[in-house]
């Protein structure tokens, strides 16, 4: 096959003598590559592949640094067998498709400068690889070996390191150990403190193993029938630090994975909204209260915040991390459920950090109600983000300007920061 364009999900586009779209990975732009079909026939209207040979390589190809990188092994990273340059000129490539396709906007519409910029000391030479990621989730397979699912399969490929996995997580020898009856082991380092945790999920019958690790840890399990998250040992939560602040995160609640990223969105988004004091503040799907916490030390006594979280532990966590600050007020529940019935109809600022999937046409048209002066809108999905620029576009909210920052090194997968003000109705 000859390959073309990258596409959103850590592939390339290649297509059949009859013009057949195949999703090709382990692959670049421009490489001539013999592939094995993994999904779909010749009925389907696509299908994937690995390219298991090259025959004429991209001069952004090296050899993959982590031996378990490649088709059929861990499906865990991308983009190994490019150079990191080259990794976040793909990002920026699918940005770029994603927002014109998506929502008909350019990067000059969106005032980007159509670079993805690496994290503060992510900048390393080809073949390095940043140790980045503070959560690694590792599935185990029935011999109780620790290891990380194959792409879009179910089977476990057993390693004895994951060259991504920070410091703090490889310190842990959770690869080194077996895990007999458990099926799954999320590891946590947090950046704030020396607080590491493990959360076991057994089999189904599966009884928990005694837990020695190579460093002092608390243990938590998933229950069998209600799969919530029970302490077994230790504290359950993990101290963050970011903004000049402790942040409990607990039963391995969200935090942002890459040991930088919570304190660089912090900075770009307080930079991108300049609170004043006395301004009125949303953070939606606020978490532990990040967004809400910078708010409220900016906007002042006079000032006041709102947070709104879906999930029941980080909400009563974003309450007692933001227990000293009288004007925030976190609210448990579905953003686009709970606005309407707080009664608030207009707001100075707006900090919006959505799932994967987006906000959404009906949530987007609601924060544009408020007539805030300015929206900082964090995405971790650039589909998401452009669709839901092209809403805000349609209820006359304008980027005043978007970032993107490659927080997921050797992965697809990237961070944007889009500041809105309101503009011109429809254009």
């Amino acid at each position: 096959m000859e390959i073309g364009a990258v596409a959103h999900g850590g592939h390339c586009v290649a297509r059949t003598p009859g013009g057949q779209v195949l999703f090709v990975r382990h692959t670049l732009p421009g490489e001539r590559v013999r592939v094995r079909v993994t999904e779909g026939d010749a009925a389907s209207s696509y299908l994937r592949a690995d390219a298991v040979e090259v025959l004429e390589a991209s001069k952004d190809r090296i050899p993959a640094p982590c031996p378990y990188a490649g088709p059929g092994l861990c499906g865990g990273c991308d983009w190994q067998h490019a150079k990191p340059g080259a990794q976040r000129r793909l990002k920026a490539q699918v940005l770029t498709e994603q927002l014109w396709r998506l929502a008909g906007l350019t990067a000059e519409d969106v005032h980007w400068d159509g670079t993805v910029e690496p994290a503060p000391g992510d900048k390393v030479p080809s073949g390095e690889v940043p140790a980045w990621r503070t959560r690694v989730h590792y599935a185990v397979d029935a011999e109780g070996r620790a290891g990380l699912r194959r792409h879009r399969s179910h089977e476990v490929e057993p390693i004895d390191r994951c060259l991504i996995a920070s410091e703090g997580v490889r310190e842990l020898g959770v690869e080194q150990r077996s895990w007999p009856q458990i099926a799954a082991v999320d590891a946590i380092a947090a950046t704030g403190s020396h607080d590491r945790q493990v959360i076991l999920t057994p089999r189904p019958g599966g009884r928990l193993p005694l837990v020695e690790l190579d460093r002092p840890v608390s243990v938590l399990r998933v229950g069998e029938r209600d799969q919530a998250v029970h302490r077994v040992h230790g504290r359950p939560y993990v101290r963050e630090r970011a903004d000049g602040r402790t942040w409990r995160v607990g039963n391995g609640g969200f935090w942002q994975g890459h040991a930088q990223a919570a304190e660089l969105l912090v900075d770009t988004v307080m930079r991108g909204l300049t609170p004043r004091k006395g301004e009125m503040a949303l953070d939606l799907y606020c978490g532990v209260g990040l967004f809400a916490g910078a708010l409220a030390d900016r906007v002042g006594d006079q000032g006041a915040v709102l947070g709104v979280e879906s999930d029941k532990r980080a909400a009563e966590d974003a309450r007692h991390n933001l227990g000293d600050s009288a004007r925030v007020r976190i609210e448990h529940g579905k953003v686009e459920s709970v606005l309407p019935r707080t009664g608030i109809t207009e707001a100075d600022l707006v900090v919006l950090d959505p799932p994967r999937a987006g906000a959404g046409r009906r949530t987007v048209r609601q924060l544009a109600g408020l007539g805030a002066r300015r929206v900082a809108y964090v995405a971790c999905d650039p589909a998401a983000l452009a669709r839901d620029l092209g809403y805000f576009r349609e209820e006359g909210y304008v980027a005043r300007f978007v970032r993107a920052f490659d927080l997921f090194p050797m992965t697809h997968h990237m961070e944007c920061v889009a500041i809105l003000e309101p503009g011109e109705k429809g254009r």
